[in-house]
């Protein structure tokens, strides 16, 4: 699938999934911007991939998000997609979840989110074109133990992706999301046996997904074969949750 020339920007770049999203949409013929806090793993993505752009950007900073902006689609040249891959978890009971965890997970993985849209639709209108991309969970749709802050926050991100759908379909933007099920992460990697055979169990297919299975769908999103989708959830998870 070649989307040589398009400019797309890539949060959350480090992790597991980040990774596969800087390499295939490389391996595309995109010019790429990628941002993460890790700085070791960034010039990790810079050695393996010379050509892209990074830049370290924590996005709890709301403030500084416009800007971030700005200075993106300077560097790219424009920005033809987005996608919102970042997130974190902070894991607990309910009655036992802070207030301050609670909100930090729904400020980094949802506000962030819209920050990131709000901003980024303003260039895309201009130019009366864009894809943006949002990376949501299974456990959105599902719900799972310890887990109220990030479920709520993922869950949130396919209702808010749905609206800007509604809302930017004429100008030729186009939003979706991609909600992968257990992928292999290094966080996936960090469960023991017993609890990673409980999970296999559970999928259909029998195994855990790659990080280029998700790459691959938001590629498609991306690209001009998915010109009439918008609005959508696309679930990468072996068969787990159908909806």
């Amino acid at each position: 699938m070649n989307l040589n020339n398009k400019k797309i920007l890539i949060t959350g770049a480090t992790g597991g999934i980040g990774h596969s999203l800087v390499e295939i949409f490389e391996k595309s013929g995109s010019k790429i911007f990628a941002t993460g806090t890790n700085e070791i793993k960034l010039d990790n993505l810079k050695k393996k991939f010379p050509k892209i752009l990074i830049d370290k950007f924590k996005l709890e900073e709301h403030n500084k998000i416009e800007e971030f902006i700005d200075q993106a689609e300077k560097k790219l040249d424009g920005i033809d997609v987005l996608i919102n891959n970042a997130g974190i978890t902070l894991d607990n009971l309910s009655i036992r979840l802070t207030q301050e965890n609670w909100k930090k997970v729904l400020d980094i993985n949802l506000t962030s989110t819209f920050l990131m849209c709000k901003h980024t639709i303003k260039k895309m209108l201009r130019k009366k074109y864009g894809r943006i991309i949002n990376i949501t969970s299974v456990v959105g749709h599902t719900g799972n133990l310890g887990q109220a802050n990030y479920t709520a926050s993922k869950a949130g991100i396919v209702a808010f992706s749905k609206t800007l759908a509604i809302e930017y379909a004429k100008k030729n933007i186009n939003i979706n999301c991609v909600s992968p099920g257990f992928i292999e992460t290094d966080m996936t990697q960090k469960i023991n046996d017993d609890m990673r055979k409980s999970i296999i169990d559970k999928i259909p297919s029998g195994k855990l997904g790659r990080g280029k299975d998700v790459a691959n769908c938001a590629l498609f999103l991306a690209s001009d074969m998915a010109d009439y989708i918008n609005g959508e959830t696309i679930h990468v998870n072996g068969g787990l949750y159908m909806a």
